[in-house]
């Protein structure tokens, strides 16, 4: 019981930094973009270098479950080094995260966040796609509500919240809508993929996370050469960096491995609730931060968004038990009948 409860527990503590931290970076990576007066940074180098504290923080956990040198040394050399197969497995959703990552700063940087927010949720139903296709994995009438609710709540949450005070830059909608939809359709693939990769076998998670991050590093570092390379020989990798970038990179790490870790012991579609939760946190932060003002639609929609999560979070009947339950009835009603 003990046990059970502590699992929960873990989960719980699990969604909730994710939350904090994806509200979090979704206020500061729309402010480094759009209202700061720095000079603008290199997004490219934001995402490469989050890949690299990634690895970082990974090796850091697989030291700390292996609690030797020796092994450490050794399991980067088996998995990594000496397993061309497995990077090569983790590649794929390595491609898929880079695109996301740096679609991700291109949606915010021509979209206000409410419009961000609530077009960023389609991942979810695309996510649940993923599964069906990917997995086998189907839902339940009642989580099929919920996510209907879910997307009903987020819609009113971001109807009219407002407007806030002019950007520095010039923005694209169209472009911005285009670089979304493609965020959408990655989040949803590469999270799914991952999943199965983690839960195909009990090679360490972390151990998945080094392989995905090599060919991560890679992958951003290609970006940065094909899109900015020539800048950054001329200004240097970390032109435009002030604290404020520094806590958008960081919080894309953390939130990495959070994710991670949700996806290995939860699922896909928790992680997406715990994405909607942080809409209306984020939401509230851009009251403050943005000017943005709460309306009678928000208060509708953040209740639409609770309700969805409790009703998604309803642990299953067990059918195969209820059904046997009512055949032993059955039987002994036949009996007395008799």
């Amino acid at each position: 019981m003990g046990g059970e409860n502590g699992s929960l527990v873990f989960k719980l503590y699990c969604l909730t930094v994710m939350t904090l931290v994806a509200a979090a970076y979704t206020v500061t990576l729309r402010y480094t973009r759009t209202f700061s007066s720095e000079v603008l940074y290199f997004s490219t180098t934001a995402v490469c270098l989050t890949e690299v504290i990634k690895l970082v923080l990974s090796i850091g956990m697989l030291a700390r479950e292996t609690r030797s040198p020796g092994k450490l040394l050794g399991a980067i050399k088996e998995y990594v080094l000496c397993n061309p197969r497995g990077l090569l497995k983790l590649s794929v959703p390595s491609v898929v995260y880079a695109v996301q990552n740096n679609m991700a700063f291109l949606a915010l940087s021509n979209l206000d966040a409410a419009i961000y927010q609530v077009t960023y949720q389609l991942k979810i139903p695309c996510t649940a796609l993923c599964m069906f296709l990917m997995l086998n994995r189907t839902l339940s009438k009642r989580q099929c509500v919920a996510i209907f609710l879910l997307l009903m709540g987020v819609i009113l949450v971001q109807w009219k919240p407002g407007d806030a005070a002019e950007v520095q830059i010039e923005q694209n909608r169209l472009v911005g809508f285009i670089a979304i939809i493609i965020a959408v359709v990655c989040s949803g693939f590469a999270g799914v993929y991952f999943e199965k990769v983690l839960k195909s076998s009990d090679t360490s998670l972390w151990v998945r996370n080094i392989q995905m991050y090599v060919s991560g590093i890679a992958i951003t570092f290609m970006g940065v050469v094909v899109t900015d390379g020539e800048k950054v020989l001329e200004k240097g990798f970390f032109f435009g960096y002030t604290p404020w970038v520094c806590f958008v990179v960081f919080l894309a790490s953390v939130g990495g491995l959070y994710t991670s870790v949700v996806v290995k012991y939860t699922d896909n579609i928790m992680k997406g609730f715990s994405a909607a939760a942080a809409i209306v946190l984020s939401t509230l932060a851009s009251v403050f931060l943005f000017g943005l003002h709460i309306t009678t639609t928000f208060m509708l929609g953040a209740t639409l968004v609770c309700l969805s999560i409790y009703l998604y979070g309803l642990p299953k009947q067990d059918t195969s038990t209820l059904r046997q339950e009512q055949a032993n009835g059955e039987s002994k009603q036949n009996l007395v009948t008799v």
